[in-house]
């Protein structure tokens, strides 16, 4: 049999394609881009309550208002495998600056809008703009960084995703109590990262076909049990989250009377314990492994929706929701760097574009399981059921935690 290294090219290193790509520039343009997703619902999220009032004569109001908010994560989901394919065939460079375009356009248009039904077209098209900004600034950190280099980065980076939620939380829910309308403004930030993106980034180095050739017949098969495992965790961990930042809003008007901006508060406040765990990640996965954090990460989201549930105040709920925020930003660069560590780069968009999409279909179907909830047992109800669910699927995998492990190599 011949020697399968003969003719084969000497694959440089993927992930240094150039070397600026450790610069500050570089660094601070894939943040600045990366800020662009959470802002996609942070910023309108307290004004939900103040838009369903404005809308109250549209049919069904109180159910079309909370899809305002998580519409964009459906189109998320159709546009993300669209979006894996375009930066896997097209570059990633390229879509970057097209999404940021478009995600400038559509998300501004809910300020000028009076159609409820309009209002939700435009951030259906949001949720395409989104897909693309995701996609190709998680596939360029792939791309620049490998090793401890990428699982830092990816810890920086969703550190960074749960700093610009603080920002847009807060903001957005000063700028609700104003007018609803106004946090539609906020969303200009795609426009003004571009001049970065044009200038700043690298574009990773085209591969010659003998070396995608030699990739190919040399990648290691993927599991499809650790891919079914991975994906199915980010839905359920993102149907349970957005049962905070959906309902929160209103479940604070239940236990007092909270104004816009102390929602605003409530959420940012998530968001910054969330971005604390993110930034830490680092340090907490070279002692923990990747199963034992999963199984960690959902059993603190439990334990604040059981919080939740008891709480009876203001500051109570903000304990809860301390937990809530410190498990999804363990979960988010815990799943991330876990499949991106075995992805083989002719693929690695469309896989990327995949955990992308699920992650979004949990907090488009959110709204619903937790509306359908809240109308059967009350929202009260609906924060034990979710709390008590996330605490026993933690123990199970915790338990079984090599078992699994197993499956998903």
């Amino acid at each position: 049999m011949a020697d399968p290294s003969v003719d084969m090219p000497v694959l440089p290193k993927e992930s240094s394609p150039m070397a600026n790509t450790n610069s500050l520039s570089v660094k601070a343009t894939l943040l600045l881009s990366s800020a662009l997703t959470p802002l996609a619902t942070a910023a309108i999220a307290p004004s939900l309550p103040a838009m369903q009032v404005h809308f109250s004569s549209f049919d069904n109001a109180d159910f079309w208002v909370r899809y305002v908010l998580t519409m964009p994560a459906l189109f998320i989901v159709v546009g993300s495998p669209i979006a894996g394919y375009i930066v896997d065939r097209f570059g990633r460079k390229h879509l970057l600056v097209i999404a940021s375009v478009i995600y400038g356009i559509a998300g501004i248009a809910g300020f000028f809008l009076d159609s409820l039904a309009a209002i939700l077209a435009s951030r259906a098209l949001l949720g395409l703009a989104v897909a693309g900004v995701t996609i190709s600034t998680t596939t360029l950190v792939a791309d620049y960084y490998q090793g401890g280099q990428r699982v830092a980065f990816l810890g920086l980076q969703a550190g960074f995703i749960g700093i610009g939620g603080v920002l847009f939380f807060t903001l957005g829910g000063f700028a609700a109590q104003i007018n609803w309308r106004f946090p539609f403004l906020f969303y200009l930030c795609g426009w003004l990262i571009i001049p970065a993106i044009t200038r700043f980034l690298p574009g990773p180095r085209r591969r010659l076909a003998k070396e995608e050739k030699y990739e190919a017949a040399t990648e290691a098969p993927l599991s499809l049990y650790f891919l079914a495992f991975i994906y199915g965790c980010a839905f359920l961990s993102q149907v349970a989250f957005y049962f905070i930042p959906v309902q929160i809003p209103f479940y604070l008007k239940t236990i007092g009377s909270v104004q816009e901006a102390r929602s605003g508060l409530a959420l940012a406040f998530t968001t910054l314990c969330s971005a604390f765990a993110s930034i830490s990640f680092r340090q907490i996965r070279k002692r923990l492994s990747f199963i034992v954090l999963l199984a960690l990460s959902l059993g603190f989201m439990g334990s604040a929706y059981i919080g939740l549930a008891l709480s009876n105040n203001y500051r109570l709920v903000l304990l809860s929701l301390i937990p809530a925020g410190v498990g999804l930003g363990l979960l988010i660069p815990n799943l991330t760097v876990w499949i991106s560590q075995i992805l083989p780069e002719s693929i690695r968009g469309k896989l990327i574009g995949g955990l992308s999409a699920f992650f979004f279909l949990g907090q488009f179907v959110s709204p619903f399981v937790s509306q359908m909830m809240s109308k059967t047992i009350g929202l009260q109800g609906a924060y034990k059921l979710v709390g008590a669910g996330l605490v026993g699927i933690s123990v199970i995998i915790f338990i079984f935690q090599e078992q699994l492990n197993h499956k998903a190599s």
